[in-house]
């Protein structure tokens, strides 16, 4: 065994540490990966983990939900420890600001330092890259956009959350917590891995484009040359007060080769509409409509599992939305059992990157 999974609903921090060692034990952990609730004091559960390892690299973030072998939780601490055969090397960075380009830079030529190669001339099949945002910073689209042109190397992960409360998210690294930050670390895996992007969605044949945007706020102002707000509600055929109770079945994305990269419309502004990811003049979104979560989703792991042979870890990056969804329909036991034979760690985030920012998307790392 060379992944290991934990978790702890424990009520202290000190005995939700002294849960995790004891089920972890005398595993040799290189790296590991947690995700907490935000109800666990962020500026003390980040310290108090990185000392009960003090041999590892650690890395994690606030949460909107936990997930850990079958079980989808709330109000817990969810870990995953690899040992030197799983993760042969890692080096962890924190990006303070992360709007600034320049603060990516720096992140890189540390990395490049570290592994002795040009990030550009990393190999993304030997190379993975994780990532976890401050949930609440708006900094998501710029600094994936960075990290793309500054290597090939697949950089996946998520933002963080804060139970809902929309107040503060935290992420961590190496025994401390940030806000307006994001942590990176690239790892060179000792074993084969691959990546799903999974959505539940069926393309209505409806097309929203945006032709007056705000783009630093997220706001489209107008679709198709008409009041945003008024725009969305004429394709779904019901009035603006209706709308918003259409978001979550009904949100828009940005369709490539027939997959849809959702934007999540959040919250209508007078005329306008607020989204929980990017958005930018120009662009063309099709009316999307939810489908089978649970089918999908089992689909998706059940290719990877082929593709790899065998599968030893999934770090899952769950939307929020997806989770309220499933919580609506009640599927959530559903959800979280379609990853009981595998072990595996997540969380419930404020939006996923993966080869850009979406919303209402899994993005997961799989490992043989």
């Amino acid at each position: 065994m060379y992944i290991k999974t934990a978790y702890s609903t424990k009520g202290t921090s000190d005995d939700v540490i002294q849960d995790l060692q004891s089920q972890f034990g005398d595993f040799d952990t290189k790296m590991l990966l947690f995700f907490a609730s935000s109800r666990m004091a962020p500026n003390i559960i980040g310290k108090k983990v990185q000392d009960a390892f003090p041999g590892a690299a650690v890395i994690g973030c606030t949460t909107a939900g936990e997930i850990v072998n079958g079980k989808m939780l709330k109000n817990s601490l969810v870990a995953m420890a690899f040992n030197s055969t799983a993760v042969r090397d890692v080096k962890v960075e924190v990006v303070e600001n992360p709007k600034n380009e320049n603060s990516v830079k720096k992140a890189f030529a540390t990395f490049e330092g570290h592994f002795k190669v040009p990030m550009a001339e990393l190999d993304p099949a030997a190379y993975v890259g994780l990532i976890f945002v401050d949930g609440l910073s708006g900094a998501e689209e710029k600094l994936i956009d960075k990290i793309g042109d500054l290597t090939n190397v697949n950089f996946i992960g998520g933002s963080a959350g804060d139970d809902l409360k929309f107040e503060e998210t935290h992420v961590y690294a190496n025994g401390k917590s940030y806000t307006n930050a994001a942590v990176l670390a690239v790892l060179k895996p000792g074993v084969p891995f691959t990546f799903i992007k999974t959505q539940s969605f069926a393309d209505l044949g409806k097309t929203l484009t945006v032709t007056k945007a705000n783009e630093e706020k997220r706001e489209v102002i107008e679709f198709n040359d008409k009041p945003a707000a008024r725009a969305y509600a004429e394709v779904l055929g019901v009035d603006v007060e209706e709308a918003p109770n259409r978001f979550m079945h009904n949100p828009v994305g940005l369709v490539i080769d027939g997959t849809p990269f959702v934007r999540s419309p959040q919250r209508i502004k007078g005329d306008s509409m607020l989204f929980y990811c990017g958005v930018t003049e120009g662009m063309e979104l099709s009316l999307l409509e939810s489908t089978d979560i649970i089918n999908d989703t089992r689909k998706a792991v059940e290719q990877a599992a082929r593709e790899l042979g065998s599968i030893s870890g999934i770090v899952n990056i769950n939307c929020i939305l997806r989770t309220l969804e499933l919580d609506q329909k009640q599927l959530t036991d559903e959800y979280g059992k379609l990853f009981a034979d595998y072990p595996t760690i997540g969380f419930s985030s404020y939006g996923e990157q993966f080869i850009g920012h979406i919303n209402q998307t899994a993005t997961m790392l799989v490992l043989k």
